[in-house]
């Protein structure tokens, strides 16, 4: 290795800690054995004695043997190097007179060795072997009993020993100290480049203590902010008033369980609304990221005052609904009734044409007083005041009654019900009502929409853990792009003369009612070819159980279903779907003022 790597930029011959060896190491080791080979081959020509000759051939070993690092370059290998150029510089001086000796200056090559492979424990290693070596040299000088070269061999060993240990701390401390500064430098530009990067980034980053006073701070503070409150009282000292309660509670969360968000308005500036999340950091401390949030703010209380808004707005159309609805049942009654006693001639015949013009009557009343019912019905789901009352009954008996209300209407029609009822009873708990009032919408909706010579087709197929309802029908079908809108309130498909027969809440309720029982429902249809809807409805439904406490208590058979909990969904007209479940501190403050 020449000289001149020893001076040059490039310090990878020379490795920093943790790399490997490096041909500088070598090549230092290597250059002291070479220079003591010929200093002793100068001491030959003296002659000069055993002893001093033995003393320059044991320092040639330590630096022979860092050869060893090129084949296996370990820690503990480095550690072996060093202490073997302790023991050889202890033997070196001990027996050419110890401390008082010509080679008295030896006893810090273990230091010179450890700087060269410039590695902090190694380093620490060699300083304390080599004072402990110094130590020993000095009892060994005390103790009389060593070998004083002459004074011809002293001179020149003297002078051996003192310029090449000049050198080799020379050329060891070179690299180190460059590559020590280069790291500085290195260290320097990071900090400068990350504190760069903390005080041009455009929110304010916050360091805290446990009671909320600010250690740094770095970047642009955000609009309204006063700085002086916030560094001479803290950060509940730049908060308005009634914000630092919730602040003060962010604080303790934030160190209790790592983490917390708050909002806050600023003292001096209550037009502003600032946003702060803080994290705990592994040494304790609260760092905070702390910007505007005006325009969210703003945003969020626009949106809340819109759904608000909404809701009013929503709750007075269910009142109106529902007490409009109140309001024509009472002369509705009084129609059907009167109508009703007309049509069946109870006081005597009428001319034909009369008894035809009270049938109409009746018929559409009783059409209107249906509508009336499924406006209240829908309007008690969307408020969440529709109570289901849980009884225990066999599933056939409802649905067979709406098979013998529809079968009528259907027969007017041309069209034919085909049911199939298990032969067995099915005990279910559930809304007894309400399972009657799902058979006679889907009936209902699949003979009003199924042209004259059509089927319709009611199934129930009783499984262990619910009861499955289809209605099938020959109809009209519905069009792909009506279909992700059935079941939702007051929307309705088909033609405009189709749509006039009805409200649009037939398929709303039987989803609601179905929802509310913990089950779902699905429909498929194809156009010109008919639809298929099917309800699947639970058996036992615990959880619905707990919600409603008018609910009869379930039996032990119902109990022991292997049906895991079923959730009610918080609105019943949704689709149910059951989803199973650092930075540093610098200790100082690079605030920037907020940018116009």
């Amino acid at each position: 290795m020449p000289l001149k790597s020893y001076f040059s930029n490039d310090s990878s011959a020379f490795r920093p800690e943790g790399g490997g060896v490096g041909a500088a190491v070598i090549a230092w080791h290597l250059g002291w054995s070479g220079c003591l080979l010929l200093g002793l081959v100068g001491l030959l020509f003296l002659p000069a004695s055993l002893f001093v000759l033995a003393a320059v051939v044991v320092m040639t070993f330590p630096g022979i043997g860092a050869i060893a690092l090129l084949n296996r370059d370990t820690p503990l290998m480095r550690r072996v190097l060093v202490w073997g150029w302790s023991l050889a510089s202890l033997t070196a001086v001990s027996i050419t007179g110890g401390i008082a000796g010509p080679l008295a200056i030896w006893v810090a090559m273990p230091m010179a060795a450890a700087i060269v492979l410039n590695q902090r424990s190694l380093i620490s290693l060699g300083v304390a072997l080599s004072l402990m070596a110094g130590l020993f040299s000095a009892l060994v000088s005390l103790s009389g009993a060593v070998h004083m070269p002459d004074e011809q061999e002293g001179f020149w060993l003297s002078l051996i020993a003192v310029l090449l240990t000049l050198a080799a701390l020379s050329l060891g401390l070179l690299p180190a100290l460059r590559v020590r500064t280069e790291r500085a430098v290195d260290s320097e530009e990071a900090r400068a480049r990350l504190l760069k990067v903390l005080t041009e980034q455009p929110h304010l980053v916050l360091s805290l203590d446990e009671a909320g006073r600010v250690q740094s701070a770095y970047g642009e503070a955000p609009p309204g902010l006063d700085l002086n409150q916030l560094m001479q009282n803290g950060l509940t000292g730049a908060v308005h008033v009634p914000d630092r309660p919730a602040v003060i509670a962010a604080i303790e969360t934030a160190l209790t369980r790592g983490r917390a968000d708050v909002g806050f308005m600023p003292h001096a500036a209550l037009d502003h609304y600032l946003l702060l999340s803080l994290r705990r950091a592994s040494d304790d401390r609260l760092y905070g990221v702390l910007h505007d949030g005006s325009l969210q703010h703003a945003r969020e209380a626009a949106l809340e005052a819109a759904r608000a808004e909404a809701e009013t707005s929503s709750h007075g159309k269910t009142r109106f609904l529902a007490s409009m609805s109140h309001e024509l049942r009472t002369p509705l009654n009084a129609v059907i009734g009167f109508s009703d006693i007309m049509r069946l001639q109870m006081f005597g015949p009428m001319p034909t044409k009369y008894a035809e013009y009270a049938q109409l009557i009746w018929e559409s009343g009783q059409h209107v007083l249906d509508m009336i019912n499924d406006v209240l019905d829908m309007s008690k789901i969307e408020a969440q005041k529709y109570e289901l009352q849980l009884e225990t009954f066999d599933v056939r008996e409802p649905v067979s009654q709406a098979l013998r209300l529809m079968r009528g209407q259907a027969h007017d029609k041309g069209i034919e019900i085909f049911s199939q009822l298990p032969q067995q009873s099915v005990p279910v708990t559930a809304d007894k009502r309400a399972i009657k009032q799902i058979a006679l919408n889907l009936l209902s909706n699949a003979v009003k929409f199924t042209p004259r010579g059509g089927d319709v087709r009611l199934t129930l197929e009783p499984g262990e853990e619910a009861v499955t309802l289809i209605v099938a029908d020959t109809g009209i079908g519905i069009a792909p792009d009506d279909l992700h809108r059935m079941g939702l309130p007051y929307e309705q498909a088909g033609a405009a003369d189709m749509k006039a027969q009805g409200t649009g809440l037939g398929l709303s309720i039987v989803k609601a009612m179905t929802h509310l029982h913990g089950g779902e429902v699905s429909i498929h249809s194809d156009v010109g070819e008919g639809t298929t809807v099917t309800v699947r409805l639970p058996v036992v439904a615990q959880q619905l159980l707990l919600e409603l406490p008018e609910a009869e208590p379930v039996t032990a058979q119902a109990q022991e279903s292997p049906q895991a909990p079923l959730v009610r969904a918080a609105d019943p007209l949704a689709d149910y779907n059951a989803t199973p479940e650092v930075l540093r501190h610098f200790g100082d403050f690079v605030v920037r003022p907020p940018k116009s």
